[in-house]
């Protein structure tokens, strides 16, 4: 899909004077915008997520999508794959065009204020006619996507009630939850890697909360599976309202909302090259379903799937892993623990993952898919270039707002 802009010249070049004026003061903008808007609509709330608000990071985001918009606003269409990014993130939130005006109106209002005086008038008209070519964008591309998700077999528009079959605990920390329709009718199909939004009504809490999790099994069961960790929360790090309600309230029969799978972030079974997974912490559920998608339907391709963890206990699916192995050669797994404990002795290596290790455990021709805390991502993502590993068998997923690797 091609973006038409009727920008002027004039407005392409006073957006693009304040590219340097974003780097300085963007996230000072961003969470000034979100501020104001959540104090005059506090009903946003219900949409974006408020953990991610407190901790910074959704501003921070926000700030990056800004900038990147002010570098290409001559050229739109380089920001398409983004915005067909974050639309697949906004499709399965349910955000609606008429959310936009409201975004454009606050963000405005928060470069006013932040900037003062030196958001003239002409920054302020410039800055508006080009979110409005932006926000047509989103809209254009979110409402197929919304229609794409109802049409299908077994698909649905907004919202559809489940009911948790089955709570499995996985590990001391990650438990699995079996989710079946409420209503008893098909399920709609998706591709491995993909996630849902589960509607939360968490008792206590004044809004409704909104969170994505990765599916973790393989397409094609009478059930989605999902495999949440409970974030007890750490220094600046608040404990996750969603995951702590999941674990400790929700139980068997239990019914909540949830929106049709999404996201960008899967499998690519057309490609003939080996397959390496590589995740840390609960970043391995995207990569579950991969691993058994391949597993099923991909025989003839080699599969590596590497695992990173503190030690055993908080290590799921480790036995689905190691019998996978054994009962399909096809599939190697790797185990490693940087701090195993007395109890283990199950693993593959001790520490963490290198350059050197990777070298010597997989091809470089595979097509590589990560995922699991930041940090390591950003390990990971390192080693593969300095592999030279091109960019576009470099796959990955953030879980939450998009950050960089670089």
């Amino acid at each position: 899909m091609s973006v038409k802009t009727e920008l002027s010249e004039g407005t392409v070049r006073i957006v693009k004077s304040t590219i340097p004026v974003l780097a300085e003061h963007g996230e000072e903008i961003t969470t000034c915008f979100y501020q104001r808007m959540f104090a005059d609509y506090p009903e946003l709330k219900n949409i974006f997520n408020q953990t991610n608000q407190k901790a910074g990071r959704q501003p921070k985001a926000l700030a990056n999508a800004v900038y990147a918009a002010a570098q290409h606003i001559d050229d739109l269409g380089a920001i398409m794959p983004t915005v067909m990014q974050i639309s697949e993130k906004h499709r399965s939130l349910n955000v609606k065009p008429e959310h936009y005006p409201i975004v454009g109106e606050y963000l405005l209002l928060a470069i006013k204020e932040v900037l003062g005086d030196a958001a003239t008038d002409n920054i302020i008209e410039a800055w508006g006619e080009a979110y409005g070519v932006i926000a047509e964008a989103f809209i254009e591309v979110e409402k197929q996507k919304y229609q794409e998700a109802a049409s299908q077999k077994g698909g649905w528009k907004d919202y559809r009630e489940f009911r948790v079959w089955k709570k499995v605990k996985e590990s001391d920390v990650i438990t699995s939850f079996y989710l079946q329709p409420a209503d008893g009718g098909e399920l709609a199909a998706y591709k491995p890697g993909q996630y849902i939004t589960i509607k939360a009504e968490v008792p206590g809490e004044n809004h409704t909360h909104l969170r994505q999790y990765s599916l973790s099994d393989a397409p094609g069961n009478n059930y989605y599976r999902i495999s949440v960790k409970r974030e007890d929360g750490t220094g600046e790090n608040p404990a996750g309202i969603v995951s702590t309600y999941l674990h400790t309230q929700v139980e068997e029969g239990n019914v909540f909302s949830i929106s049709a799978p999404a996201g960008d972030f899967y499998l690519d079974t057309e490609s003939v090259n080996p397959v390496v997974l590589i995740s840390g912490g609960v970043g391995l559920t995207p990569l579950m379903s991969m691993m058994k998608t391949s597993m099923i339907k991909e025989q003839n391709r080699d599969i590596y799937f590497i695992h990173a963890a503190r030690n055993g206990s908080v290590h799921a699916f480790k036995e689905d892993m190691k019998q996978t192995s054994k009962e399909f050669p096809f599939v190697k797994t790797h185990i490693i623990y940087d701090s195993p404990d007395e109890k283990d002795s199950d693993y593959d290596k001790e520490g963490y993952i290198d350059l050197a290790w990777l070298q010597g455990t997989v091809p470089q021709d595979a097509d590589f898919y990560y995922c699991g805390p930041e940090g390591f991502m950003k390990a990971v993502h390192k080693a593969l270039k300095e592999w030279n590993v091109p960019v576009e068998r470099r796959n990955y997923e953030f879980f939450g707002p998009e950050g960089s690797l670089d």
